[in-house]
């Protein structure tokens, strides 16, 4: 699942990433990715003891952060469709925060942001029991260094987290809050119930088919956007020969 949100830092042009996970995850992923040199990138690693929220994230970042702007995305969320790299590009250079917005069936599930008739955020509020409107935030985040500071400041909810919407809300209140809302050409997926991670898996599935394509390939990424050669790729893939993702990575060389 993590190679979905890696690719899309990767298409943004974002190399260096620090994967936070649960203290009995570290080591798998770390097996798993390792450095991320063999992709022209840089991963690092860190371990968040409880899970105390999402926003949590900028604290235990805070000195891979730096005064750069950060860009966070969620291990769950599936995107797929959006011009994601001129879109997250452009991204990468501004400032206060950007968010995603999506229109959903239960937004009771998710962070909410109302929106008036120019597409400007209203209101935001944290999976509330009558929704103001039906766009969800994505689990794709852009924010300046002052989200460092603005982390240290916010209180846990009375769920005993740090919310990421609570952030969010910092930069609604500064007027630095931007809201893109995403139509329905692209595909978003909050896989975080069993239900969605099976509609995101069943249709990856069906794209990957009818389309002789992989999605989420974060090596094929890595060979389009020049981290790594064509020389490189395929010595990424002898290991892998034997299964469909090795062949598709040479035919990736191939088409190009």
């Amino acid at each position: 699942m993590i190679y979905y949100p890696l690719s899309i830092l990767m298409m943004a042009d974002i190399k260096q990433i620090l994967i936070i996970t649960a203290p009995t995850d570290h080591g798998q992923y770390k097996r798993l990715l390792g450095n991320g040199t063999q992709l022209g990138c840089d991963f690092q690693y860190a371990v968040q003891n409880q899970p105390n929220g999402i926003a949590q994230a900028f604290i235990i970042g805070e000195n891979f952060i730096g005064d750069d702007k950060v860009a966070l995305i969620l291990g769950d969320n599936f995107f797929y469709g959006i011009d994601l790299t001129s879109e997250l590009q452009a991204l990468t250079n501004m400032d206060g925060a950007y968010i995603f917005a999506y229109e959903v069936a239960d937004p009771d599930r998710y962070g909410i942001v109302e929106l008036d008739q120019n597409d400007k955020p209203i209101s935001i509020e944290e999976k509330p029991n009558n929704p103001k409107s039906n766009y969800a935030i994505t689990g794709l985040y852009f924010f300046d260094k002052d989200v460092i500071t603005i982390a240290k400041n916010i209180q846990p909810s009375h769920r005993g987290e740090y919310e990421i919407t609570d952030i969010n809300k910092v930069y609604f209140q500064r007027n630095k809050l931007q809201v893109k809302k995403l139509d329905k050409t692209i595909i978003w997926f909050d896989m975080g119930t069993f239900q969605s991670l099976n509609d995101a898996s069943q249709f990856v599935r069906s794209m990957e088919k009818e389309n002789d394509i992989k999605i989420g390939c974060i090596e094929e990424v890595a060979y389009r956007k020049n981290y790594i050669d064509a020389y490189q790729l395929k010595y990424l893939s002898e290991s892998l020969i034997n299964s469909g993702y090795g062949i598709h990575l040479q035919k990736s060389i191939n088409r190009s």
